[in-house]
């Protein structure tokens, strides 16, 4: 039955496409349309509840399917500073949604609903039970109660009888709710999803842009990784569908590679020369993911770690017939528009951290160096010649060190930096006018110890820049 059902599924797709394409042509003829008459038919008229609107793939989906005319309604757990003209944006937190009643009123007059909530990893107010069982569940129920016509949950590629990890069990356990049901449904279960906005992309290419790479197992895990376009394609072309049940889906590109053979493609389509790649074995990498996961935001968790050492892989053949083509190809994921910004965007992610790190080891190696295994009586000698001597020229010289130090540890430890990054500008730049007032001398010295305070201070400028809200946090 499973089979004879996918089968007329792929023939109701086929002919929903054909006649899509054919409206489409029609209706781009028609000249005597105004821009203030939208033009609107079956494809076009659906009421769409989107969950996780301000995510990777649902913001993608929220832009696809308005500008495909439908209605969308952007479920968010915060309220965006932007939000997309014409969209209806409403605040739901899946810890507040547990039971169907809670979800009846946010499903009025809703024909499709796609959820693409998920977590990667659980934080105190964020649990896999929460989002991804007890809030779906009730979701589904409450789809069930109402009538939605379709339900599009976007799972997880390995949450099947063989899955391990907290992750996808919580996702294996929320399509069988739904597969219980009687309820048109597709179960999306994607494998890695590239989009050049994705968290996962950004970790991705920062990793395949360093020059020296050490990976678990050389990274000769196989994956099989998909554009976000294809995934948004195929969610458009499932939208008018209406199943006689549940389908499960495994969403995946055309590939099957090893994550080393992934990073290889994607740096060489950013521009980038060869990199040297090392292998961990087991127990190490098992060790630096423990650490991991209690290092906030870190992708390399015990739990990302078990994912990957499960080769997740899938046939595709049902994904095509549906997408209506072979998805794109891993060597045409970048384009040469997009190769420029995330080569930028992949080296800022480790040299801004790399800078941060060099700059606190000047502060603080200085104010170690100026505690007394630079020889004291030498240090005084030079606070002599700015006209400080006995407990002036002690205060001057300690303080200056402990003020260094200080310096150097708030640049490795304070998530918020701007203040601090103007504080030693302002320091620097005070260093450099009373030196070159006392000791202009120090400008021709070969050494150029005051030469070398302009790249410090452009280097600390720039970090300064690049804070939030101005740019990349440089974590």
């Amino acid at each position: 039955m499973t089979n004879l059902r996918i089968l007329l599924l792929r023939i109701t797709a086929r002919l929903a496409g054909t006649l899509h394409r054919a409206f489409k042509r029609q209706t781009s003829s028609a000249t005597h349309q105004t821009a203030d008459e939208p033009l609107l038919n079956e494809y076009s008229s659906m009421r769409i509840l989107v969950l996780g609107a301000n995510g990777f793939l649902g913001q993608r989906l929220l832009k696809a399917l308005f500008e495909s005319g439908h209605s969308v309604i952007a479920g968010v757990g915060v309220l965006p500073s932007f939000r997309q003209d014409g969209v209806r944006y409403v605040e739901i937190d899946f810890a507040q949604f547990l039971s169907a009643e809670n979800w009846i009123p946010e499903l009025e007059d809703v024909d499709v609903v796609i959820n693409t909530v998920g977590l990667l990893r659980e934080s105190k107010h964020s649990t896999f039970d929460i989002v991804h069982e007890q809030a779906p569940a009730a979701l589904f129920h409450a789809c069930q109660e109402v009538g939605v016509k379709l339900v599009i949950h976007v799972s997880a590629l390995g949450a099947d009888k063989e899955a391990a990890s907290s992750y996808h069990l919580s996702k294996r356990t929320a399509d069988d709710m739904l597969r219980a049901l009687d309820i048109p449904a597709f179960i999306l279960q994607p494998s890695l999803i590239f989009g050049p906005e994705g968290a996962s992309t950004q970790w991705f290419t920062m990793l395949s842009s360093l020059p020296l790479l050490i990976l678990p197992q050389r990274g000769n895990q196989l994956v099989q990784p998909i554009h976000v376009d294809d995934v948004t394609s195929l969610v458009q072309a499932l939208v008018p569908l209406k199943p006689a049940g549940v389908i499960t889906l495994p969403v995946a590109g055309p590939e099957k590679i090893t994550l080393q053979e992934y990073l290889a493609s994607l740096r060489k389509q950013m521009g980038l020369g060869s990199q040297k790649v090392f292998g961990l074995n087991h127990a190490l990498s098992h060790l630096l993911a423990k650490i991991g996961d209690r290092v906030e935001r870190s992708f390399i968790t015990s739990e990302t770690l078990n994912m990957l050492e499960r080769s997740n892989t899938a046939d595709i053949k049902d994904l095509s017939f549906f997408l209506g083509k072979e998805p794109r190809g891993i060597k045409d994921f970048i384009t040469p528009f997009e190769a420029h910004y995330l080569r930028n965007i992949a080296l800022l992610a480790w040299l801004l951290p790399l800078m941060r790190l060099s700059i606190a080891v000047v502060w603080i190696v200085t104010g170690i160096l100026s505690l007394g295994v630079f020889p004291v009586q030498d240090s005084y000698a030079l606070l002599a010649e700015l006209g400080l001597t006995g407990l002036p020229a002690a205060i001057a010289l300690y303080g200056g060190a402990i003020l260094d130090i200080g310096l150097g540890l708030a640049t490795l430890l304070l998530r918020k930096r701007k203040v601090l990054w103007i504080m030693q500008i302002g320091v620097i730049l005070g260093y450099t006018l009373l030196l070159s007032w006392y000791i202009p001398g120090f400008w021709l010295h070969p050494f150029g110890p005051l030469l070398k305070n302009i790249p410090m201070m452009v280097s600390i400028y720039f970090l300064l820049q690049m804070e939030r809200p101005y740019g990349i946090s440089p974590r």
